[in-house]
């Protein structure tokens, strides 16, 4: 099992990014798909989870109406869209995969991290 998160990078206030989280080895239909996010100094933190087969979607109060979660099957994919950044969303962004029906800290399957930066 692999899960490659990508996308993440340096934006202003206000901008936007969407991540990407590439799965192999386990089947989206059978597993929730979720991104943690841990900011220097604090505490891993979840950011969204998606149950599996894509059946709910919940999102943190601090990200709700600007994160948004999806999945291309196809290509076996989970995608994090990202607007409204604030620089309080600056941190290293992980996603998680777990037989289970939400991801948690003790989730089996992690990607590697992305970092996430917003500043002027």
């Amino acid at each position: 099992v692999q899960l490659q998160a990508s996308g993440g990078g340096s934006v202003q206030p206000g901008g936007s990014l969407r991540l990407s989280c590439a799965v192999s080895g386990l089947s989206l239909d059978y597993h929730a798909l979720g991104w943690f996010r841990q900011a220097p100094g604090k505490e891993r933190e979840g950011v969204g989870c998606m149950s599996s087969g894509g059946g709910s979607t919940n999102y943190a109060d601090a990200v709700k109406g600007r994160f948004i979660m999806s999945r291309d099957y196809a290509k076996n994919t989970v995608y994090l869209q990202m607007s409204g950044l604030k620089p309080e969303d600056t941190a290293v962004y992980y996603c998680a995969a777990d037989v289970r029906m939400a991801v948690a800290a003790d989730s089996d399957y992690w990607g590697q991290g992305t970092q996430v930066t917003v500043s002027s």
